[in-house]
Order: structure tokens, then sequence, then C-alpha cells
């Protein structure tokens, strides 16, 4: 697994979507999870696959309408790393804690 080049906010967004996932979840969920626009967030997801905290498969056949969908997972190893870039991040972010909080309340 690779070590991320930069971690933006936007690339934490992302981690906190697939990190608080009950498994796997598809791009356009991240997209609305997020808040971030699919411009950001999928080429987030192919970097965090390309760096081996991400793995991906499309959907098999599916009863619903519309286009397959991608699903992404983080691994076991892009777990561990989420978790700890979401806290070196929240810790170097006192005004997005702040922010975060007053969401939650």
């Amino acid at each position: 697994m690779d070590k991320l080049a930069r971690l933006t906010p936007a690339t934490v967004d992302v981690l906190r979507v697939l990190a608080a996932a009950d498994g796997e979840c598809w791009g356009l969920l991240v997209v609305k999870q997020s808040g971030r626009p699919p411009g950001s967030v999928y080429p987030i997801l192919e970097r965090l696959e390309t760096a081996g905290w991400v793995t991906s498969l499309w959907e098999q056949d599916s009863d619903r309408s519309g286009p397959r969908r991608r699903f992404y997972n983080l691994t076991d190893d892009g777990a561990l790393a989420a978790a700890r870039a979401i806290a070196r991040f929240d810790a170097r972010s006192p005004v997005r804690q702040l922010r975060q909080a007053g969401a939650r309340a």
C-alpha cells in the first residue's frame, strides 16, 4: 500500500464516508454523503485505489434500472491508514472539528 502524496479536505471527506460505510458503497453515494462534487470524488477514489487503500468492483446484473454502479471498499490496511489520516487531519484543523461538533449537536 502506498502513502498518499497529499491529504486534502476533500480526500478526508471521502475517507470519512468510506470508513463509516457498513461494507461497500457506490460512487454516487460517496458523492452525496461527502458533499463533494463528482469531479472531485471520482479522481480521489481512483487515487485511493491506485494507492491500495480501496478496492472496487462493478455491480453484476441488477434488477434496478439505470447504469451499473461501481462499489468501493476500504482494504484492511486502507481502513487503518484512513483512520490515521482522518485523526491526523482533525488534529491539524481545530476549526473543522468545531464545525463537525456543531453538526452533530
